[in-house]
């Protein structure tokens, strides 16, 4: 079976860690390990959130008060190459008879989309009440709740294509475990006689993979993370795990637009496209959701036999 893996950035790098290359190169370690014992029964294709990455690397982008600070799409593709080569190098290591390629993608949005005038993807370390006050008088940052603090937000537009996809499909043809489309991809936007510039924003990952998974024909999308799996009424006296769910019934519920709301949405996008099956689940039982015993899985309804339909019709 052919694998699309989504690797949530917490999964990279825990909530409140210090975003040190020792602390990511561990974490990625215990990541290829889940994914080497995944890849010995499937064929995967993997890409990786940068949201930590990003904003760390954009903070230290700013600490050069001499130096214009460089756009987003160039600390994106900063934050793709950094994590895609330490995954590589894992899973080289932990599948040494596997070719494992990072390949930095760019990804085609619109210059139109809303999205550039509503900042909503959170970036960077998480900052208590004071410090995001702080941040938003002093640099002119956006500033969102996530979780418990507060975070950089900046615009998340959507993705429109993979400007490199007959090369992926090329890669994965040839049996290669690629790794691609990190952090969402490099955002380009096209001009008007069709050439490609870079712009100022961080494409979400979950979407982006949903829309690879699509055109890498991929029969499963796995979006792994720090959780077990997608709770209904999370925070609430009514919490509970989602075992089982359709697309429909997903769209039903309310999730946090920061965290689960994109790896839901990306999981619905990609049933409801394809049929086929999506889940979602910890990255410590990475194995158990693929397999369908664990997580949330998200499953295309099961179409009615014609004869239980036509039994609840109305007697003429």
């Amino acid at each position: 079976m052919r694998i699309l893996v989504a690797l949530g950035g917490n999964a990279l790098l825990r909530r409140g860690e210090a975003a040190s290359a020792p602390n990511q190169r561990r974490n990625v370690e215990t990541a290829a390990a889940a994914l080497a014992t995944l890849a010995a029964e499937h064929e995967l294709i993997v890409t990786h959130g940068n949201g930590p990455q990003v904003g760390l690397l954009a903070l230290q982008n700013e600490s050069f008060p001499d130096v214009p600070p460089y756009p987003l799409d160039v600390l994106d593709a900063e934050s793709e190459g950094m994590v895609g080569h330490m995954l590589e190098l894992a899973l080289r290591n932990a599948l040494p008879d596997r070719d494992v390629v990072s390949v930095l993608t760019e990804v085609v949005v619109s210059e139109d989309d809303p999205a550039f005038g509503k900042p909503s993807k959170p970036i960077g370390p998480v900052y208590d009440e004071r410090q995001a006050r702080e941040l938003r008088f002093e640099r002119g940052w956006t500033i969102g709740r996530d979780g418990s603090g507060y975070r950089r937000l900046v615009p998340s537009p959507e993705p429109r294509a993979i400007a490199a996809i007959r090369s992926l499909r090329a890669l994965v043809g040839s049996g290669a475990l690629l790794i691609c489309a990190g952090g969402g991809g490099i955002p380009v936007a096209m001009d008007g006689i069709g050439g490609l510039h870079g712009v100022e924003a961080v494409i979400d990952k979950d979407l982006t993979a949903a829309l690879l998974a699509r055109r890498l024909d991929a029969d499963m999308l796995l979006m792994l993370t720090d959780v077990d799996a997608v709770h209904a009424d999370w925070g609430g006296p009514r919490q509970h795990p989602l075992a089982h769910v359709t697309p429909h019934e997903l769209r039903e519920l309310d999730f946090a637009a920061g965290s689960m709301g994109p790896k839901v949405e990306a999981a619905c996008r990609f049933v409801e496209a394809t049929g086929r099956r999506a889940a979602i689940g910890a990255l410590s039982d990475a194995v158990r959701v693929a397999r369908g015993a664990a997580g949330t899985q998200v499953l295309a309804p099961v179409a009615e036999p014609a004869s239980a339909a036509a039994r609840r019709l109305p007697r003429q």
